[in-house]
C-alpha cells in the first residue's frame, strides 16, 4: 500500500499545450445578411407566331446570342403573298373607279353652272367620287395590313439576348389566334438575382441606420457577393437596386434585388445562389478567423484560454463569414482569449500556454492582479 501511494504521488501533471491564440477586440466589422436568391434575366421576351401558317425554316442556332431584329423562324409565305396581291388589284380597280368619278365631277361643273343638267345630278356625282376616294382609302388599309402581315412569316427577335430552345419545329403549324410560343429569348448580361427578407429585419436595418448604429458609406450603395452552391464565390460584386415598399402576406417578406455584372455567362437564369448582403458597417463588432471555429448541428463553439490557463469550450452565436472569418453575435466579449491551433489535441480544462509566433517560446497568461501585493 505504501509503495502504490508513492507512485499516485509521484504521477507528474500534465504538461500545457502550447497554441496560437487572438485576443478579442471590438471592431468595425461588415453587418452582413446571408439570404438564398434566384439569378433571373434583365430582360425576358417570348417568341410568338403573329400569323397562320407552317414553319418552313429555323433560322438561328439553338443556345446563341442573337441581336435584336435578326431573322429567327420563317413561315410559309405564299398565302398571305396571294392574299397581298388580290387586295393590290382590288386597289388598282378602286383607284381607275375614283379617277372615272373624279373625271365626271369635272365634267358636270361647268354644265351645272349653266345650267345644263341639274343640281341633283351633280350633287350625286359628287358623292359618288368622295364614295370612291374613300373606298380606295379602305383598300389601301387593307394593303398596308396584308404587307405587315406577309412581313410577320419572317419572324425577328425582338430583343438581343440568349436564345433558348426552339419549341416548334419545320413543318408544325403555328396560330396567330393562339399566339403559338416559338422560342424566348432572355438578357443574361447584366442579370437579376431575387431574395426576400423578414420584414423584422429589414425594420430592424432601418432603425439601426436611423439610431446612427449603421453606416451605409457615402454612397449609401449596398454591395452583395454571392455564392454558387458548391461553395465557390463569384468574383464580381453587385449592388441592391430594388426594395420592395411592401410585405408579401402570405410569408412576411420583402423583396429585394440586385444587379450583377455577367460578362463571361457564368449567371445562368433560374439558378440558386447565396447571397451576402452587405448591409452597412457596425461599430464595436467581434469577428474570429474561421479556423478557430468549429460548427455542429447545435451551432458553434470556440476554444478560450482562461486566466488560470485552462481551456474552455465556449458555445458562440455564428453570424455571416466574411474574408474568412466569423462575424460572431453572441458568447464572447473584448479581451477573451480564443485558440486557433492545436485544437485537436484540447479538451476542456487542460492547461494550455499561449505559443510567442516571434520566438518560438511559449508565454502564460499574466495572471490577475491581487490588490495590495
Amino acid at each position: 500500500m505504501l509503495i502504490s501511494c508513492a507512485a499516485e504521488q509521484e504521477t507528474p501533471a500534465p504538461q500545457p499545450i502550447p497554441v496560437k491564440t487572438v485576443t478579442i477586440a471590438s471592431e468595425i466589422i461588415p453587418n452582413v445578411v446571408e439570404l438564398p436568391g434566384r439569378v433571373e434575366p434583365v430582360r425576358e421576351a417570348e417568341v410568338r407566331a403573329r400569323v397562320t401558317g407552317i414553319v418552313q425554316q429555323r433560322l438561328y442556332e439553338e443556345g446563341t446570342d442573337v441581336a435584336a431584329g435578326q431573322p429567327l423562324f420563317r413561315i410559309d409565305p405564299r398565302e398571305l403573298r396571294a392574299s397581298s396581291a388580290q387586295i393590290e388589284a382590288s386597289l388598282d380597280r378602286a383607284r381607275a373607279t375614283a379617277a372615272n368619278a373624279r373625271a365626271v365631277v369635272n365634267r358636270y361643273r361647268p354644265l351645272v353652272e349653266e345650267n345644263a343638267i341639274s343640281g341633283q345630278e351633280f350633287d350625286a356625282a359628287v358623292a359618288a367620287s368622295r364614295e370612291a376616294a374613300a373606298n380606295v382609302a379602305q383598300i389601301r388599309a387593307q394593303l398596308e395590313s396584308a404587307s405587315l402581315q406577309l412581313g410577320y412569316t419572317t419572324v425577328r427577335a425582338p430583343i438581343s439576348g440568349r436564345v433558348g430552345r426552339a419549341q416548334v419545329t419545320e413543318g408544325a403549324l403555328v396560330s396567330q389566334t393562339e399566339a403559338t410560343l416559338m422560342t424566348k429569348i432572355e438578357q443574361i448580361s447584366p442579370v437579376y438575382v431575387s431574395f426576400a427578407q423578414s420584414a423584422s429585419d429589414v425594420l430592424a436595418i432601418r432603425r439601426a441606420i436611423s439610431a446612427g448604429e449603421l453606416d451605409l458609406g457615402e454612397n449609401d450603395k449596398v454591395e452583395v457577393r454571392l455564392t454558387f452552391t458548391d461553395g465557390t464565390e463569384y468574383p464580381i460584386p453587385g449592388y441592391i437596386d430594388f426594395l420592395a415598399f411592401s410585405v408579401d402576406q402570405d410569408t412576411g417578406t420583402i423583396e429585394l434585388r440586385a444587379e450583377f455584372p455577367n460578362p463571361t455567362g457564368l449567371l445562368l437564369p433560374g439558378e440558386f445562389v447565396r447571397a451576402q448582403i452587405y448591409a452597412g458597417r457596425i461599430s464595436g463588432g467581434i469577428a474570429v478567423p474561421q479556423r478557430a471555429v468549429t460548427v455542429n448541428e447545435k451551432g458553434g463553439s470556440v476554444f478560450v484560454m482562461t486566466r488560470k490557463g485552462l481551456a474552455e469550450l465556449r458555445p458562440v452565436k455564428l453570424g455571416a463569414m466574411v474574408d474568412g472569418r466569423w462575424l460572431i453575435e453572441g458568447g464572447l466579449r473584448p479581451g477573451d482569449v480564443v485558440i486557433v491551433s492545436n485544437l485537436q489535441k484540447i479538451r476542456p480544462g487542460l492547461p494550455v500556454t499561449r505559443a510567442n509566433t516571434k520566438t518560438g517560446r511559449p508565454a502564460r497568461p499574466k495572471a490577475p492582479a491581487t490588490g495590495g501585493k
